[in-house]
C-alpha cells in the first residue's frame, strides 16, 4: 500500500524546514511569499495533506467552534449561521452544528459539545444555563452568546460574553414612529418571557410610549412562533384592538400581516400599522414590504469572532458589545404626511 506523504518529505521536497510546512498550512502563521510558493508546490506534487487531528495534538486546539442554535424557522438565524460560519471558516476554525431544544438551555448536547474539545462556544437563540457555563469557564472555554444577553447571575454570568443589537433604541424608534404617524391604541407581540431580546425591545417601547404621552393598550406573547403568533394575534384584536401593533421580530410580524390581512380583511396601513424587528430578506418582499429594524448581522458577526478570537487566545475577560440598529420604513405604516 502506498503511504501517505508526511510533513517531512514536503519539507524535502521543498527545501524547507519542517516548521515552514507547518505555519504554511497554519492561518495567520508567519511565512514568506517565497517560502509559501515552494511548499504548496511541493504539496500538491506529492499530494500531501495536512492532518487537522494531528495539528491539534501538538497545539492542543482543534481550531473547532461550536454553533449552537434553535428558532431555524426564524428566517434571521439561517441568515447568521451562513455569515458567521463563512467568516470562521475564513479565520481558519471549523463550524460544529448543534440544534438545542426550543425554549430550553443546552444542557442536552453539553457534553457532546466538550467531547469534540472545541476552542470556542457560540449561542444563538439558545439558553444558557447555570451548569453549561460553569462547566465551560473550569476549561476554559469561551462561551459568546450571540443576540442574548444572559440573565444568570454570579459565575456563570461573567464567564459568557455577548453580541447584541441596541434592542433598547430600537424599540424606542418603533413607539416614536408609530405615535408620529397618529396611532393612539399600541400593541406590542412579545417573544419569549425570559427572553432578553424581546425583554429590551418591549421595554424600549414602552419607555418612549410613555416620554409620548400614551401607553401600552394591548398585549401578547408569540413565543418566537409562526402558528402561535397567529394564535396570539387573534385572541388580541377579538376586541377594543390596537391600531398599531410592533412585534418582537418579523417572522411573529410576517404571521401577523396574514392574520390581519387574510382572515380578519383589515388593510395595511389604513385599518392597522405594523412594524417587526430583524429585517430578515422576506421583510421586503412585495407580498409583505414590511416596516422593521434592521439588525446589522454583519457588524454582529464580526464582533462575535473579533471577541472569541480574543478570547481563545488570551485569559477570558467577558465584555458585552452592543451594535447600532436602523429603523426601515416600508408600507406597512402610513407615510408622513
Amino acid at each position: 500500500m502506498r503511504t501517505a506523504p508526511r510533513a517531512q518529505d514536503v519539507a524535502d521536497l521543498a527545501e524547507v524546514s519542517q516548521s515552514a510546512v507547518s505555519r504554511t498550512f497554519t492561518p495567520g502563521a508567519s511565512v514568506s511569499e517565497e517560502t509559501r510558493r515552494k511548499v504548496l508546490a511541493a504539496a500538491q506534487r506529492l499530494g500531501y495533506r495536512p492532518n487537522a487531528l494531528a495539528r491539534s495534538l501538538i497545539t492542543r486546539r482543534s481550531r473547532i467552534v461550536a454553533l449552537v442554535m434553535s428558532y431555524l424557522e426564524n428566517q434571521f438565524y439561517p441568515l447568521v449561521m451562513e455569515r458567521l460560519s463563512q467568516r470562521l471558516q475564513r479565520e481558519g476554525y471549523h463550524v460544529l452544528m448543534f440544534i438545542a431544544e426550543v425554549g430550553e438551555a443546552a444542557d442536552g448536547v453539553l457534553a457532546e459539545i466538550l467531547e469534540y474539545q472545541v476552542d470556542g462556544i457560540v449561542m444563538a437563540s439558545a439558553m444558557l444555563s447555570p451548569t453549561l457555563a460553569r462547566s465551560c469557564a473550569e476549561v476554559g472555554v469561551p462561551v459568546l452568546q450571540f443576540n442574548r444577553v444572559s440573565a444568570l447571575g454570579g459565575l456563570a454570568r461573567h464567564a459568557s460574553s455577548s453580541v447584541t443589537s441596541d434592542n433598547y433604541a430600537g424599540g424606542q424608534a418603533v413607539a416614536r414612529l408609530l405615535a408620529g404617524r397618529g396611532h393612539r391604541r399600541f400593541g406590542f407581540l412579545a417573544g419569549l418571557e425570559d427572553s432578553s431580546t424581546s425583554l429590551e425591545r418591549e421595554r424600549g417601547f414602552r419607555d418612549a410610549l410613555e416620554a409620548e404621552g400614551h401607553a401600552l393598550h394591548a398585549r401578547a406573547v408569540g413565543h418566537y412562533d409562526f402558528e402561535r403568533a397567529k394564535q396570539a394575534v387573534r385572541a388580541m384584536f377579538a376586541q377594543d384592538p390596537p391600531d398599531a401593533l410592533f412585534a418582537a421580530n418579523d417572522h411573529m410580524a410576517i404571521a401577523s400581516l396574514d392574520v390581519l390581512r387574510q382572515e380578519l380583511g383589515l388593510r395595511v396601513p389604513r385599518d392597522i400599522a405594523v412594524v417587526g424587528f430583524d429585517d430578515v430578506p422576506q421583510a421586503a418582499w412585495g407580498a409583505y414590504d414590511l416596516t422593521t429594524v434592521r439588525q446589522g448581522v454583519d457588524p454582529m458577526v464580526e464582533a462575535t469572532v473579533t471577541l472569541l478570537r480574543e478570547q481563545m487566545h488570551a485569559e477570558l475577560r467577558p465584555r458585552d458589545v452592543v451594535v447600532p440598529v436602523e429603523l426601515v420604513e416600508r408600507g406597512t405604516v402610513r407615510p408622513a404626511t
